[in-house]
């Protein structure tokens, strides 16, 4: 699939110089690429600011699944002339609230995860079967399209965008903590199966929106590799959220703008970017590790000398004192007490 430029289709494609702010100003002159950039910059911040409770609480598999639904969502929407993006808010929500209220906990919600999914898919195969409209409308839905949003779809995302940050922001704190240890949270009164099910719907609003950037089977390049490379760059809670917004914002704005001036889908720059800085993440955590272990006194990636980041205790240990396996960016015990008690 190529995406064409609504504006350009007609006349020879735009060429790429030396002097990036003259491209700017150039294709900003086209309320496409306005809209564009509006709701790609609106897309990845929610989807960053999500995207680290999501890899935090191992939740990947759910937002493909979501990513799914929405797919069957906006193809039935298309199937009756409604637009797709209320087709895919409304399946990404329906199904959101399905899979929190099958699974009580992540470990034993991959079932109903699944479960969804296969509903999911089974409904998109229909619907696509039924479809008899153009073609580029359902690669659209799977590859993204966000050159064709229009005003409309940018006020929609805007409204969906404050919502959900207004929402995260009233529950951050216990968010967190039930997201590093869910038994002791629900052990101290917090209400962890609404925090999850709220997460969720959260999470289906997300998706439902950025699908319009990179498409359903692209949903990780903005969702969870931005975070990703945030947890492989900090323990910290806040700057980890912070930075897994900015990651998302550089690969959305580089990728507009590259395919601009290429007739490529842009979910491909996008994801090639986005996994690109995954990499370089993932080399200079090497790095840091053999350098941590050539000298033991070298500060980490918080500032910690090797001895004071390794004390010899598990750092996510259990009430029984066996540890068990947490979040590279899961912080330190010390953090959240005082904040979430």
């Amino acid at each position: 699939m190529t995406l064409l430029l609504p504006s350009l289709a007609l006349s020879a494609q735009p060429t790429l110089s030396w002097n990036l702010v003259a491209d700017l100003q150039d294709m900003l002159q086209y309320p496409f690429m306005v809209h564009a950039f509006a709701a790609g910059t609106i897309i990845a911040i929610i989807a960053g600011a999500l995207g680290y409770f999501v890899v935090l609480r191992g939740m990947a598999f759910a937002s493909h699944t979501l990513a799914n639904i929405g797919f069957a969502g906006a193809a039935g929407a298309a199937l009756v002339g409604v637009n797709p993006v209320f087709g895919l808010l409304a399946f990404t929500f329906v199904g959101a609230a399905g899979m929190g209220a099958l699974g009580r906990r992540i470990y034993g919600r991959d079932v109903a995860v699944g479960i969804v999914l296969a509903v999911a898919l089974a409904l998109g195969l229909l619907f696509i079967n039924l479809y008899h409209g153009y073609a580029t409308n359902a690669y659209s839905i799977l590859f993204g399209d966000v050159l064709g949003v229009s005003a409309q779809d940018v006020a929609i995302a805007l409204a969906v965008g404050a919502l959900t940050l207004v929402a995260l922001a009233s529950v951050w704190r216990p968010l967190l903590f039930a997201s590093l240890d869910e038994e002791v949270a629900e052990a101290r009164g917090l209400p962890v199966r609404w925090l999850a099910l709220g997460f969720l719907l959260l999470l289906g609003l997300v998706v439902a929106e950025a699908v319009q950037i990179v498409g359903v089977l692209l949903i990780f390049a903005l969702l969870v590799t931005p975070a990703a490379i945030a947890e492989r760059l900090t323990r910290r809670p806040g700057r980890a959220l912070l930075l897994a917004v900015a990651i998302a914002l550089f690969v959305t704005w580089a990728g507009i703008f590259i395919a601009y001036y290429y007739p490529y889908p842009l979910g491909f720059f996008i994801s090639t970017l986005a996994f690109a800085l995954y990499l370089l993440a993932r080399i200079g955590e090497i790095g840091a590790r053999w350098l941590q272990g050539a000298h033991p006194g070298a500060p980490t990636r918080d500032g910690l000398t090797g001895a004071a980041a390794s004390p010899g205790a598990p750092a996510n240990a259990g009430p029984a004192g066996a540890a068990h396996e947490a979040p590279a960016n899961a912080p330190a015990k010390g953090q959240l007490e005082g904040g979430v008690a």
